[in-house]
């Protein structure tokens, strides 16, 4: 007997049909957040080395005689020796005219907030 109620258990539970329902959500509304941060720091050097390949000759001045073609080492002479004057001799020869040497950081931060929100 204990085997017919067995076999007839299991008979009944192959030919039972599988019902499934339908799962509806139990919210109605929801959100979600969320927050962002970044970091940056750009360490930067900036190197720069001007060369002259020729030559430079200025003069300039007050009472001063300059000749039609100024040189280094010319003879310069005042107009009227009792008076003032002011006189500037300036040369540049070949080489390193100008060098800049710059070093500088720069910090940068940021924060994102975002906010999506749902209902059903």
């Amino acid at each position: 007997m204990k085997h017919i109620l067995a076999g007839l258990f299991l008979l009944g539970f192959l030919n039972n049909d599988a019902l499934a329902n339908t799962v509806v959500p139990n919210f109605t509304r929801g959100t979600i957040t969320s927050e962002t941060k970044s970091f940056t720091e750009v360490i930067e050097t900036i190197k720069q080395v001007e060369y002259t390949t020729g030559e430079s000759y200025t003069v300039t001045g007050t009472n001063i005689n300059i000749p039609s073609n100024p040189s280094r080492g010319a003879n310069y002479t005042l107009i009227d020796p009792g008076a003032p004057f002011q006189f500037s001799e300036t040369y540049l020869g070949p080489g390193v005219a100008t060098e800049t040497w710059i070093e500088r950081t720069t910090k940068t931060e940021s924060t994102t907030n975002s906010m999506s929100v749902f209902t059903q």
